[in-house]
């Protein structure tokens, strides 16, 4: 089993359609193929899971790894567990190859995560409107941290023939020992399309398997993928294998659809493995599942299926009888705007959600909020007790508006600085609802405290 991180030289620099036309590629050639994504990012996990599954039952899905939010012990078990099985393990960065928590510390950067996995890099960089200048641009990324290593450099981008031939020349020129993995030509007509959060997600995607191929062609045409391969690195035997899951004492519904898809997958682990049965269903369509001790909502696009979501009104009706009934709910950012009485979006139009909570979310043409949280529980909740702490993230358009209800806030909020923030949402009884996305590997009590906080309200 061998290993690579596919790091950029900023956000934007094409990494994400390298990282899945590489992982397409592979695939098709009958490798397994194992993805992971540095940083918070929900979109390219489920994007990696279509260029690596390809029909393949069952499908195998890309994890995250976070060094800021989880420890290096959770960030090697992650990687443990999930590469098991696997003939190469591909991990796609974060931003630039050297961006994370802050400008001094290199945590939660792509480059503190190759170090951590032991694993060669793979520089992406974006070469249009340059020559000469491409080699001081390489330069400074592989000489500014000696303890990295390098499988090579990709070049994207190359508008021309001409064009490529010049970036070849800089190279043999001013650093000839340094592998040039390959040369990627423009090719506008399959970047793949986006929208106010990123990336068009997984689930909205529009014909997958024909994106994921063209990628994949792109990629066989223009990038050297045996010697790409013999650049990396091994894999460290596996840190840890997970364990069945107990029986389950208590069943959680979880929404997941087009509408709600944000979910990091240890968190869904640590919740079965804390007693819960993971009991899937739509709000967009349907009526809630009977016999639910909990409900977990989590965030995504709320607001461009609000009329369907409005629409379900036997939904909304029975997730709102839900959350007066004393039983435990956690809803995140989109799960939190739904639990809300209505999502306005950009066109100033209201629509309707369960009315948990007496506010209203609207949507803003710029980012509300961007950036890694800690948060800390001020009061009793499903949580547990007050001071359970996690780390997390928060990136979001929407703002409150019109909150009429007295709720406690759900956490004390610290920025990447230590600051406090602006509270992210309300506790009322055993609802907790929040703009932050927490990852529970870096605190896996608050797993069990949910868990027992279904049961004890179930009288179990």
């Amino acid at each position: 089993m061998k290993g690579l991180v596919l790091a950029g030289s900023r956000s934007g620099c094409g990494k994400t359609s390298v990282s899945l036309g590489l992982m397409a590629a592979l695939a098709r050639r009958g490798l397994t193929v194992q993805p992971f994504k540095a940083g918070p990012d929900f979109i390219d996990p489920g994007l990696h899971r279509l260029a690596v599954s390809q029909g393949r039952t069952p499908p195998r899905f890309s994890h995250n790894l976070d060094s800021w939010m989880c420890s290096r012990q959770g960030v090697l078990d992650i990687f443990g567990r999930a590469a098991q099985g696997a003939d190469v393990v591909l991990v796609e960065g974060v931003m630039g190859l050297f961006d994370g928590f802050s400008g001094r510390d290199e945590t939660g950067s792509t480059a503190h995560l190759a170090k951590m996995l032991d694993l060669p890099v793979a520089l992406i960089l974006d070469a249009s409107s340059k020559a000469r200048s491409i080699a001081a641009e390489a330069l400074g990324y592989l000489s500014l941290d000696p303890d990295l290593r390098f499988a090579g450099v990709v070049l994207n981008q190359a508008a021309s023939p001409s064009h490529a031939e010049l970036l070849q020349e800089a190279f043999e020129r001013h650093l000839p020992d340094v592998k040039l993995l390959g040369m990627l030509p423009r090719r506008p007509e399959i970047s793949l399309p986006s929208r106010h959060l990123g990336l068009v997600t997984a689930e909205d995607a529009a014909d997958p398997e024909k994106a994921m191929s063209r990628l994949a062609d792109w990629v066989e045409e223009s990038l050297d993928i045996d010697a790409l391969l013999n650049a990396a690195g091994p894999i460290r035997p596996a840190v840890s294998v997970d364990a069945p899951a107990p029986e389950p004492i208590v069943r959680l519904g979880v929404a997941q659809d087009q509408a709600f898809c944000f979910y990091y997958l240890e968190n869904l682990r640590l919740l079965r493995n804390a007693g819960a049965e993971l009991v899937p269903f739509s709000p967009l369509n349907g009526d809630l599942p009977d016999d639910l001790d909990g409900l977990y909502l989590g965030g995504g696009y709320p607001e461009l299926h609000a009329l369907a979501l409005a629409d379900n009104t036997s939904m909304r009706k029975g997730v709102r009888r839900f959350c007066a009934s004393g039983r435990p709910v956690w809803a995140e950012c989109g799960g939190f705007m739904y639990l809300l009485e209505a999502v306005v979006d950009g066109r100033g139009r209201r629509f309707p959600m369960a009315g948990a909570f007496k506010a209203r979310a609207v949507m803003g043409d710029r980012l509300a909020a961007l950036g890694y949280r800690e948060a800390t529980t001020l009061g009793p909740s499903c949580f547990g007790p007050a001071g359970a702490g996690a780390r997390g993230h928060e990136f979001h358009y929407s703002r409150l508006e019109e909150v009429r209800g007295d709720y406690d806030p759900a956490f004390e909020i610290r920025d990447r600085k230590g600051k406090g923030a602006p509270p992210a949402g309300f506790v009322a009884g055993e609802v907790l609802g929040s703009y932050v996305h927490l990852h529970l590997a870096s605190n896996p009590d608050i797993a069990c405290a949910f868990v027992r906080s279904m049961a004890r309200a179930a009288g179990r």
